[in-house]
């Protein structure tokens, strides 16, 4: 090295540029004071070109991702080559393509994987997973070897029962006659098998357990309603059903200082005082009540004791006629827009039409469920349809004239409650054990609109507001919530109802004739009374000494109300 840095100081001998007393006038060369410091390393390995005929193998590098070529499997599968640490262990030195090891692909399908697994859960042995695909060695098992071998290696997923495997192919013989001639032993292809047991009783054993099955059954079963209809009566209670004119009691008083038959609403309510008068003659408790249509001159009311009764309200108020045709409580009555015919529907599931004068039924319908509610349509042409409120969940519709059901309403998820018609009679609105309120059009079976939300309770009775715009709705979360019966049926949250207790019962509810006041029933036997502007409870009375499930507000008069309980009594105030 030393040599070589003498050969790079080396000058010629003819040049005199560096030497006499100039010489420090002459610029800096650079260049040598590089050279001077420079020290160039000698490689002393020959450059030696690749020799592909020795190692004629593209090597692939461990630790790259993608190949930019299709290498062959010797190149992709070659050792990896380079000094070795020597420090790892044995097991770090292993090939293995997982954190815990290397693992071979097993042919294997998930099926039988679970089904060798579940059969080692279930019997306690399974086919050794070690075994090769051999035949003669397929039947080696791990586990309890004796169960596996008693029971031939069978699987869970394989019938217990399955045939002997040595009589594979074997059919049973068949007991053949293909001659046509003989008419009395002929088979052809329904021949039996030879020694089939075609008996169908069961065994002596079989029948004495099948029978002690059927009688807890049949001790533990509801009994059956009464299939057939009971005879319907009826019981006049008055001497004089027509006036010196031939009118009968269907026909509104004229001389009670009143107009029955005015549209008009009065102009002031109060609330009532006193009572004046109690309608007794039900043995059980009064379910409902209804007025009359448009002039209320008649109380119509059904009760617990299976009897629909009709009543006076003027002059003498007595019990005009009886109307008996069922044999449970009745549930629901409902007058048609004449007055002259009512509906009743009642817990031995029948509906049954009644001609209010005469007391004769006229149709019986019945789908073989409880009936809830009941409702004509109010349309004048549309008389001869009713909808009634199933125990089914279903809303279902009957024509008067043929008795058929003639339209299905299946939307809710529980019982069905109330049915009122609103705008103008083309649509009306459902409630229901399902805490849900639907809007229906009239003859389309699809709910128009759905309204249901987790705070809501189910409102086990409705009443459409005198004005037409405004629904009032019993909550069994002890209040009276308000909707809208236009078009968005929106509740109204400032006006909400409360104090008074119904939760658990259906308690009727109503407004005064010219929306003063909502007045309600209550679990007690009370009647609550509010003002409708600032929905605060004005009064409150005890009417009855058991529930008061019904009040109505004389459409015609400024203070009357009647009330009905389940004492059996209908109470009329002023």
């Amino acid at each position: 090295m030393a040599s070589v840095a003498a050969l790079r100081e080396y000058g010629s001998s003819d040049d005199d540029s560096g030497s006499g007393e100039d010489s420090h006038l002459n610029p800096i060369n650079t260049t040598e004071l590089i050279n001077q410091k420079l020290i160039v390393p000698v490689t002393a390995a020959p450059d030696v070109l690749p020799n592909e005929e020795l190692d004629p193998l593209r090597h692939v590098d461990p630790s790259s991702k993608e190949l930019l070529y299709n290498p062959k499997a010797e190149e992709l599968f070659a050792p990896t080559l380079g000094p070795d640490c020597p420090f790892k262990t044995g097991q770090q030195r292993a090939h293995r393509n997982t954190v815990a090891g290397f693992v071979e692909p097993a042919h294997l399908s998930e099926f039988q994987f679970e089904a060798q697994r579940k059969t080692f859960t279930s019997f306690g042995y399974a086919l050794d997973p070690t075994v090769g695909l051999a035949q003669n060695e397929g039947s080696s098992y791990v586990g309890d070897i004796e169960s596996a071998e008693s029971s031939s290696g069978r699987t869970v997923f394989e019938n217990p029962n399955r045939p002997d495997p040595s009589r594979a192919g074997v059919k049973r013989k068949i007991e053949k006659n293909d001659d046509s001639a003989d008419l009395e032993g002929y088979k052809g292809p329904w021949a039996p098998y030879e020694n089939e047991s075609r008996s169908a009783k069961p065994s002596e054993a079989d029948k004495e357990e099948l029978d002690a099955y059927l009688a807890k059954m049949k001790k533990r079963g509801k009994p059956r309603y009464e299939e057939k209809a009971i005879e319907e009566k009826t019981s006049l209670h008055i001497d004089d059903p027509v006036d010196y004119q031939g009118r009968n009691f269907l026909h509104a008083p004229h001389d009670i200082g009143i107009n029955l038959r005015s549209d008009a609403p009065p102009n002031k309510c109060f609330i009532p005082k006193k009572q004046i008068h109690a309608w007794a003659g039900h043995n059980k408790g009064v379910a409902q009540i209804r007025w009359f249509p448009k002039t209320a001159h008649l109380l119509l009311s059904c009760s617990m004791d299976g009897r629909v009764k009709i009543w006076e309200v003027y002059k003498d108020r007595r019990c005009v006629r009886t109307y008996f045709g069922h044999r449970q409580a009745v549930r629901d009555i409902s007058f048609n827009n004449s007055g002259e015919k009512f509906l009743s529907a009642a817990y031995d599931r029948y509906i049954k039409l009644w001609d209010t004068e005469t007391g004769q039924v006229i149709s019986r319908f019945t789908n073989k469920k409880v009936p809830y509610c009941v409702k004509f349509n109010p349309e004048e042409d549309k008389q001869h349809l009713f909808v009634a409120g199933m125990a089914d969940k279903k809303i279902v519709c009957w024509d008067t004239r043929t008795g058929e059901a003639v339209q299905e309403y299946d939307r809710h998820l529980g019982a069905v409650n109330t049915i009122t018609f609103v705008d103008e009679n083309r649509r009306f609105v459902s409630t229901s054990d399902d805490k849900s309120l639907r809007v229906w059009e009239w003859d389309i079976p699809v709910d128009m609109k759905y309204i249901a939300d987790p705070t809501m309770h189910s409102m086990p009775a409705v009443t459409l507001a005198p004005n037409l715009k405004w629904l009032g709705c019993q909550s069994m979360d002890n209040k009276i919530v308000i909707y809208s019966a236009l078009n968005r049926f929106k509740l109204n949250r400032k006006k909400t109802f409360k104090g008074h207790m119904v939760a658990g019962y259906a308690c009727g509810l109503d407004f005064s004739p010219e929306m003063s006041y909502v007045i309600s029933g209550d679990a007690d036997g009370k009647v609550f009374v509010w003002d409708w502007k600032t929905t605060r409870v004005l009064a409150r009375w005890k009417a009855h000494q058991a529930v008061c499930s019904s009040v109505l507000w004389h459409p015609h008069e400024t203070s009357k109300i009647a009330s009905a309980g389940w004492d059996g009594l209908i109470k009329f105030w002023d």
